[in-house]
């Protein structure tokens, strides 16, 4: 009789352990390693090549979801990968307007307009690919600006960085956002005192 109970319990928990691992509004998880290995070997490139590496959890429509961002190369890679089977569900590339290897460009290049009798505007980009503004007037340098910011970050370094500038309400201003180690800081500062307006920080 004993052995009968002792049956009974066993297939109980069989089938409950069976249920369990269906995962009746649970589902399979493939973790955020593997969601980011298949973002990675779509764009054809290695997580040490990359810069901005942001992998963030999500839900859409009741699915769990993987929300993966990096750089590479000036462009920006934005990619959705479904947590259960590691499927992409959408992916979005753009250039990056104010990229470290670009900014680099520019500088050398009005350096060079400068040292041959030119002037230099140091003229920097925004989102839809326009000159905003001619450096000569604000007193902060983009660079001077990526650094305020960059002092508040300790580890990361300018190639984690995104920043414009920006005319708004009669002011101009870098606006821009750091992500380093899974954090994302977004920030706002006055460029011509280098005073910083606006600073907030992300957990992803």
């Amino acid at each position: 009789m004993m052995k009968k109970y002792m049956a009974a319990a066993l297939v109980s928990i069989m089938v409950l352990g069976a249920f369990t691992g269906c995962g009746i509004g649970g589902g399979k998880d493939i973790g955020k390693d593997a969601a980011l290995e298949a973002a990675l070997n779509d764009a054809g490139v290695k997580e040490e090549d990359t810069t901005r590496l942001k992998v963030s959890e999500d839900r859409d429509d009741g699915r769990k979801t993987y929300e993966i961002q990096f750089d590479v190369n000036g462009k920006e890679y934005e990619y959705e990968i479904d947590a259960s089977d590691g499927g992409i569900l959408s992916v979005d590339t753009e250039m990056i307007p104010n990229s470290a290897a670009q900014n680099n460009t520019q500088d050398k290049n009005a350096a060079g307009n400068a040292g041959s009798g030119g002037s230099q505007t140091g003229q920097t980009q925004d989102g839809t690919g326009d000159a905003v503004q001619n450096s000569s007037n604000v007193a902060i340098s983009m660079e001077e600006a990526m650094q305020i910011a960059l002092e508040r970050v300790p580890g990361a370094t300018a190639r984690d960085v995104k920043i414009e500038l920006d005319f708004d309400d009669g002011q101009y201003k870098y606006e821009g956002d750091i992500i380093h180690e899974q954090r994302e800081y977004d920030f706002e500062i006055d460029a011509n005192t280098g005073t910083v307006l606006e600073w907030s920080e992300e957990r992803r």
